[in-house]
């Protein structure tokens, strides 16, 4: 019997993972039809990914505008829910990602699972700033006169992010987090040396409460595919951090011509504490004044 159970797992074929797209809640393959190789660190093939074509960004700026009313309309404390599932789903499929960061970033397995972990925690923290950022940035304002003046802050609209070239799973939560955090909805362009964590979220997206095309994940060659985004007119801001300075420099160009919201890519430390300066980076300051009224015969205000 145990002869028998040897031979046939020893004739069994690999079922190897098809990775696709993730685009207004959906999978589908690039629309080109094509993919590129995926190695590891040493060379070594992991998978075919999706090379996105232009035709797929621009489905993925009418998937993600499709969903900004839902996502945006939702209260504060909604989106924190459904973040915190999204980090509930992640801790699920674990051991997935750090095999998949470990191939990525050549990391040994210990280290892997550390970044996974505290990608994982940096999710969660993102999902408890949705109702408490306003808090931060908005109030009541001080003004002279019969008047209440309040600032309140309110989502851009539709985000293109490059996601970091290295950072391939820590660093890509750590800039998709923060922009639907505060009711953005997002396109984000995967690493293009190592799109497979990225790929891989997508999936853990769709199985959780995140309404589709809150999130749309492209992957491939990275210029090919920001070029369009950058200038595509219904996208409202663009975050460079996976950019190198000479494509920052062509896709901020780009940018300006419907004054997009950019954010320059800067070196950074993903695996240190974040501040809320990539919550802030697309919120919009809305200020509303209103009179106020005489109470009474006395004619004392409020």
């Amino acid at each position: 019997m145990s002869e028998k159970t040897d031979k046939t797992e020893q004739q069994r074929l690999s079922v190897f993972k098809t990775y696709k797209l993730y685009v207004g809640g959906k999978f589908p393959r690039s629309e080109s039809g094509r993919v590129y190789e995926v190695t590891d660190s040493k060379g070594k093939w992991l998978a075919n990914a999706p090379l996105s074509s232009r035709k797929d960004a621009r489905d993925a700026v009418v998937a993600a505008r499709k969903a900004f009313g839902g996502w945006s309309g939702a209260t504060a404390y909604n989106r924190g829910q459904i973040l915190y599932r999204v980090a509930e789903m992640l801790e699920g499929r674990k051991d997935q990602f750090v095999r998949e960061v470990a191939d990525a970033e050549g990391l040994s397995k210990s280290k892997a699972a550390a970044v996974v972990d505290a990608t994982i925690d940096r999710w969660v923290w993102y999902a408890g700033w949705t109702d408490k950022i306003a808090q931060v940035v908005g109030g009541g304002n001080p003004v002279a006169g019969p008047f209440f003046n309040l600032s309140t802050p309110e989502p851009t609209g539709v985000v293109t992010v490059l996601a970091p070239q290295e950072s391939s799973f820590l660093g890509l939560v750590s800039v998709i987090a923060p922009v639907i955090a505060t009711g953005n909805t997002v396109i984000v362009i995967a690493s293009e040396k190592s799109p497979l964590p990225a790929l891989s979220l997508g999936e853990v997206l769709a199985t959780s409460d995140l309404p589709g095309g809150v999130v749309n994940v492209l992957s491939g060659k990275t210029a090919e595919i920001a070029a369009p985004l950058a200038a595509h007119q219904d996208v409202n801001a663009i975050d460079l951090a996976g950019a190198d300075d000479e494509l920052a420099k062509e896709l901020e160009i780009a940018a300006a011509d419907n004054l997009k919201r950019v954010l320059r890519p800067q070196p950074v430390d993903y695996s240190r504490t974040p501040g809320t300066e990539r919550l802030t980076a697309f919120l919009e300051t809305k200020t509303v004044w209103h009179p106020t009224g005489s109470l009474g015969a006395s004619g004392s205000s409020y």
